[in-house]
């Protein structure tokens, strides 16, 4: 059997796993893991995590709750997958930016509902302001000025 071959069979024998956007592990590659690429996976997580903290603001709430207000809030632009959301009340209580207390839902459910800490107060409030300055940069290079010319 030649290289080639033997390469291909062992692909078509391996299962490829589905590539998810916010994992629980790390995720590894063949290639060596660059700062860059941590920060991209952590500029999503923090993003759904700042998202959640947000919501929380307005008092407790059980994660379909949380992923509805999220989705109506911007205009169903943003979808919240329970793949994601899930995972990340999770690690948030994990941080202790969120607590979670057993409870009845609207349609008499057992649900759990999440509510702000301080600590996750207080971590919303620096995110925010991280949000607001890469929100403004973002905001200069995609507007430019009309001295360096129009798309």
């Amino acid at each position: 059997m030649s290289v080639d071959a033997a390469r291909k069979s062992a692909c078509a024998t391996r299962p490829i796993p589905p590539l998810d956007i916010l994992p629980e592990q790390e995720y590894h590659s063949t290639r060596m893991s660059t700062r860059e690429d941590r920060d991209k996976l952590e500029l999503l997580q923090g993003t759904l995590d700042m998202l959640i903290l947000r919501t929380l603001l307005f008092g407790p709430a059980h994660g379909h709750a949380i992923a509805h207000a999220i989705e109506r809030g911007s205009d169903d632009v943003l979808q919240i997958e329970h793949g994601s959301l899930y995972p990340a009340l999770h690690r948030l209580v994990r941080k202790r930016f969120i607590a979670a207390k057993d409870g009845l839902s609207e349609n008499n459910r057992k649900a759990k509902y999440y509510s702000l800490t301080p600590k996750g107060r207080a971590h919303l409030t620096a995110e925010n302001s991280k949000w607001e300055r890469l929100a403004q940069a973002i905001a200069r290079i995609m507007r430019p000025s009309t001295e360096e010319g129009q798309l």
